[in-house]
C-alpha cells in the first residue's frame, strides 16, 4: 500500500475535521436554542393552565416530549462534536511533530526516570524533548507503560520483526490510529489501569457464593407467598413475615453488600469507557501475525470484553433501584442489594483475571500505534536489520543521525562497530559533535530494538545492551561526586558485559574528574576489559593523550574525530567524522570569543600532556 505524504494527509484532514467541528458547533447552538424555547413554551402553558384555566394540563405534554427528544439528540451532538474537537487536536500534534515544534507537546515520560538505568538519562529517552515525548501517542496509562518497556530494554529479534510487522500494519491505518486518539482522550480521564488492576484481583467477598443461593432462595420464597396470598390460600401476614424475614436476612450482610458494589461503581465505569476503544480495534481485520493475536485476545472466554463489561454495569445499575422510594420496599424484601453484590463478585471471579490482560492488550495496541505515527511521519527511514549470529556484536550503520533534530539540521555519519574495529575513539574540540554523536548511535540502537524505525539510510545491528555514562550526576543526598557515580556506572556496564548477551558502551569524556595521568592508565584498563568481554562501543575526548589508547590496542580500536575553523572571528563545524585523531582544541578561541580577553601564551610543550601543558 503507498501511503500519502504526511503533510498532505494531515493537511486535508485537519481541514475537513475543521468543517465538521464547526459544523457540529454550529448545530449545538441551534439545539441550545430549540430546547430554551421549548422550555419557554412549557413555562407559558403551566402558566396558562394554572392560571386562567384556559390551556388544559395534558398540553404539558407536548413540551414535555419536544424536551426529551431534543435533549437525546443533542447528547449526540455533544458528543460528535466533542470527538471532532480531540480529531482536530490530533492532526495539529501532527502538524507540530512534522515541524519540529513538538517539544511542548505529549507526555514526557519523566515518571519512568532511573538514574540506575544504565542509558534511560544519558539517551534523553524520557522528559522534554526526549524520545518518548516524541514518539508517545498513547492515551491510556497501559499504553505509555507498554511503550517505556520497549525503551528501557532490548527485545529478542523475533518479538523485534513482529513489531515491525504490526507497525507497518497500523502506519497503513490512518482512521484507526485517529480513533484510539479520539476515544483514548476519554479513557486518559477517566480510566486508572493500576486502581483496575488491583480491585479485579482483590480477594473474592468469601461468602459470596452463599448468598447468591440463599438470596435466590428468599426471594423465591416471598415470591411464592405473594402469589399464594393473591390465590386467597394464606393470610397476608404470611408475606409480610417472610418480607421481613428477608430484611432482617439482608441487613446482617449489608456492609459488606454496600463495600462490594460500591468499590465496584467506579471500575464498572471505567471498563465502560475502556470498551469504547475495545470495539474500534474489535471492527478491524488486521494483516500481521501480532496484531492478529492481540484481536483475538480481546474476546474473554465466552463473550466479547464490550459485552462483558455491559453486564457489570447492569449489576450496578439494578442496585442503583433501590436508591427509588417505589422499589425500596420490594427490594429489601427479595434481597436485591445481596443478590446484586453476589453478582458482581461472580463476574469478579470469571473474568477479574481478564482485566489486567484487557488493559494490557489495549496498551501493546497503543504502543504499536505509537510507532507507526512515527513511521507514517518519517517515512524515509528504514526498519534496521537485526543479526542473531555475530561475536563479537556488531552496529554498522549508513548515514546514521539523530532522531530528535530535524532532518534538515541533522548532519548524518557512517558507524562501523564490530570485530574491527570493537572500540571507536571519537576526539575533537568542545561543541564539534562528539556527544551528539554517542546519543545518535545509541537512540538509534534502542529505537531499533523496541520495533521503531531509525533515521539512517541502513543499519545492521546485534541484539546487544545499551549503556553509557553521557549524563551522569553527583548526588548530595546519597553522598556522590559526580567522578565516583561515574565509576559505579562503568562498573555497571562492566558487569552487564560479563553477562549473557552483549554490551554497547556509550562513554563521554570518561574519567575527566581526575589527573591526566589516572586517567589515561583507568581508561585504558577498563576498555581493554570491556573490549576483552566481547563489547562494542564508543569514547569522546578532547584530550589528546587520552586518544593514544586507540593505538595501544591496536586494531582492535579506530581513531577519528570532528574538525572546526576558525572563519572570521567565530568557530565553524561541520559535524562530519574523520579519520585520526584530533590535533588541535578550540578552548581558548571560545573563551576569547565570548569575550574573556585573554592575551596569547607562548605554545605548549608538545612533549608534555594536555594537563601539564595547561598547568
Amino acid at each position: 500500500m503507498t501511503l500519502p505524504a504526511p503533510d498532505t494527509h494531515y493537511t486535508a484532514c485537519l481541514e475537513a475535521r475543521k468543517r465538521e467541528e464547526a459544523r457540529l458547533d454550529a448545530l449545538d447552538r441551534r439545539f441550545s436554542a430549540m430546547r430554551l424555547a421549548m422550555a419557554g413554551l412549557a413555562a407559558a402553558l403551566l402558566w396558562s393552565a394554572l392560571g386562567s384555566f384556559a390551556t388544559s394540563p395534558w398540553w404539558l405534554l407536548v413540551p414535555a416530549l419536544g424536551l426529551a427528544v431534543l435533549m437525546s439528540r443533542h447528547d449526540k451532538v455533544i458528543r460528535a462534536h466533542e470527538t471532532a474537537s480531540r480529531a482536530v487536536r490530533w492532526y495539529e500534534w501532527g502538524f507540530e511533530r512534522l515541524q519540529h515544534r513538538w517539544t511542548g507537546s505529549g507526555e514526557t515520560g519523566e515518571r519512568f526516570l532511573d538514574d540506575e538505568h544504565p542509558y534511560a538519562r544519558d539517551l534523553d529517552i524520557f522528559g522534554t524533548a526526549s524520545v518518548f515525548q516524541l514518539t508517545s501517542t498513547a492515551q491510556t496509562a497501559s499504553g505509555e507503560e507498554t511503550l517505556a518497556g520497549w525503551l528501557l530494554a532490548p527485545s529478542a529479534p523475533s518479538v523485534v520483526r513482529s513489531r515491525q510487522q504490526a507497525v507497518i500494519d497500523l502506519a497503513e491505518r490512518p482512521q484507526l490510529r485517529e480513533d484510539l486518539y479520539t476515544r483514548g482522550v476519554a479513557t486518559r480521564r477517566a480510566v486508572d489501569s493500576a486502581f483496575l488492576r488491583q480491585w479485579a484481583t482483590t480477594p473474592l467477598w468469601p461468602t459470596w457464593r452463599w448468598v447468591r443461593v440463599v438470596g435466590g432462595v428468599l426471594a423465591v420464597m416471598l415470591l411464592a407467598a405473594v402469589g399464594t396470598w393473591l390465590g386467597g390460600l394464606l393470610s397476608g401476614w404470611v408475606p409480610v413475615g417472610v418480607a421481613v424475614f428477608n430484611a432482617v436476612v439482608g441487613t446482617s450482610v449489608a456492609r459488606s453488600v454496600m463495600r462490594i458494589l460500591h468499590t465496584a461503581a467506579a471500575p464498572a465505569r471505567e471498563l465502560l469507557v475502556l470498551a469504547a476503544v475495545f470495539a474500534r480495534l474489535r471492527e478491524e481485520t488486521y494483516n500481521s501475525d501480532r496484531l492478529r493475536e492481540l484481536h483475538a485476545a480481546l474476546l474473554s472466554e465466552d463473550a466479547e470484553p464490550v459485552l462483558v463489561v455491559g453486564r457489570l454495569d447492569r449489576f450496578i445499575q439494578m442496585h442503583d433501584w433501590q436508591h427509588n422510594m417505589v422499589f425500596a420496599p420490594f427490594g429489601l424484601g427479595l434481597a436485591w442489594g445481596p443478590q446484586c453484590a453476589a453478582a458482581v463478585e461472580g463476574w469478579r471471579a470469571r473474568y477479574g483475571p481478564s482485566v489486567s490482560r484487557w488493559l494490557q492488550t489495549v496498551g501493546e495496541f497503543e504502543a504499536l500505534a505509537a510507532l507507526a505515527t512515527y513511521r507514517f511521519e518519517h517515512p524515509e527511514d528504514p526498519f534496521p536489520k537485526l543479526v542473531e549470529s555475530s561475536s563479537p556484536p556488531i552496529y554498522d550503520a549508513e548515514q546514521l543521525a539523530h532522531p530528535l533534530l530535524p532532518s534538515a539540521q541533522a548532519i548524518a555519519n557512517d558507524i562501523r562497530l564490530g570485530e574491527a574495529p570493537q572500540l571507536v575513539i571519537v576526539s575533537g574540540s568542545n561543541m564539534s559533535g562528539k556527544t551528539t554523536l554517542l546519543r545518535t548511535v545509541g537512540v538509534n540502537g534502542v529505537l531499533a530494538q523496541a520495533g521503531a524505525p531509525v533515521r539512517a539510510q541502513r543499519l545492521r545491528l546485534s541484539p546487544m545492551n545499551i549503556g553509557g555514562t553521557l549524563r551522569v550526576q553527583d548526588s548530595l543526598l546519597a553522598g556522590r561526586s559526580k567522578f565516583y557515580a561515574e565509576i559505579l556506572r562503568v562498573k555497571q556496564l562492566v558487569e552487564i558485559a560479563r553477562a549473557p548477551g552483549r554490551l554497547l558502551f556509550l562513554m563521554d569524556e570518561l574519567f575527566n574528574g581526575t589527573n591526566s595521568h589516572d586517567r589515561v592508565e583507568g581508561a585504558h584498563g577498563v576498555l581493554e576489559r570491556l573490549v576483552d568481554l566481547g563489547a562494542i562501543g564508543m569514547i569522546t575526548t578532547h584530550d589528546l593523550a587520552l586518544a593514544e589508547i586507540g593505538e595501544r590496542l591496536e586494531t582492535r580500536a579506530r581513531n577519528v574525530h570532528f574538525d572546526d575553523q576558525l572563519v572570521d572571528g567565530e568557530l565553524a563545524f561541520d559535524y562530519r567524522l574523520k579519520d585520526g585523531r584530533s590535533t588541535h582544541g578550540n578552548a581558548l578561541a571560545l573563551m576569547r570569543a565570548v569575550g574573556l580577553g585573554l592575551r596569547d601564551s607562548p605554545a605548549p610543550d608538545p612533549t608534555l600532556t594536555n594537563d601539564a601543558a595547561n598547568e
